[in-house]
């Protein structure tokens, strides 16, 4: 691996994707995946690439800030979102998987503008309606490999603090991000390029982990609920996109 322009801005791309998603939660594979496929011509190449540090994220932040996990919410997100995995490969297979995408974006984007402009936030008192919105994820994840959103959603409407929005989606991500870097190993895609880009942008990821944890922890509740529903905005007309394109 020589250290090319090329090398330099995946790197850059790496550091900026991780460092979102330890300041936010989430967001990495908005930000990384289309900047990378700017780098790289080669999905193969960088989508394991992604699905790797997101594993290392995720276990890093889970593992450092476990007491701040809220586990309840965490398992029935989890737990709903494997049951919702199915119905999106269902979709995916049996109906126009950009009518999946199309509807959940337009609900993501009516919630957010709905938060927003409401003066006195809604709040969701108990962890049960997780089980809900991770079989939102799950259908989703399943239809289009995007599951966040909507646990993103409850993290919002149960008013988590910064440190816990963070912290209680890696538990929820974790698993799902599991399974897909085992399948993409199973594929066969994690080449030695892939490993050697890995290892090598390992001081980089940690120093954005580190440097996003520092800026959760100065984020004002009001603030960060704020610029999560302009992401997650940002996210669902992205999805909105796709469709449009494609059709």
């Amino acid at each position: 691996m020589s250290f090319d322009l090329q090398t330099v801005a995946t790197f850059f791309v790496l550091f900026i994707s991780t460092l979102t998603r330890s300041t936010f939660g989430f967001g990495d594979a908005l930000v990384g995946m289309p900047l990378l496929a700017i780098v790289h011509d080669d999905v193969s190449f960088i989508a394991p690439l992604m699905a790797i540090k997101a594993v290392t994220i995720s276990l890093i932040i889970a593992t450092k800030d476990r007491h701040r996990i809220d586990l309840p919410s965490a398992s029935r997100l989890v737990i709903g979102a494997g049951m919702g995995i199915p119905i999106g490969v269902i979709f995916l297979l049996k109906v126009e998987a950009s009518w999946v995408k199309l509807i959940l974006a337009i609900l993501i984007l009516i919630f957010c503008l709905q938060s927003l402009f409401r003066r006195v936030p809604y709040r969701i008192q108990s962890e049960w309606p997780a089980l809900g919105f991770g079989f939102l994820g799950g259908v989703l994840g399943g239809a289009y490999n995007t599951s966040g959103p909507p646990a993103v959603m409850f993290g919002t409407l149960r008013g988590w603090s910064p440190e816990k929005f963070r912290a209680t989606l890696q538990g929820y991500f974790l698993p799902t991000g599991f399974l897909i870097a085992a399948l993409h190993a199973g594929a066969g895609l994690w080449t030695q390029r892939v490993l050697l880009y890995y290892v090598a942008s390992l001081p980089l990821v940690l120093a954005a982990i580190w440097l996003g944890r520092f800026l959760n922890q100065r984020f004002k509740p009001h603030a960060f609920v704020r610029v999560i529903h302009v992401l997650l905005m940002v996210i669902s007309c992205g999805l909105i996109y796709t469709v449009l394109i494609s059709w």
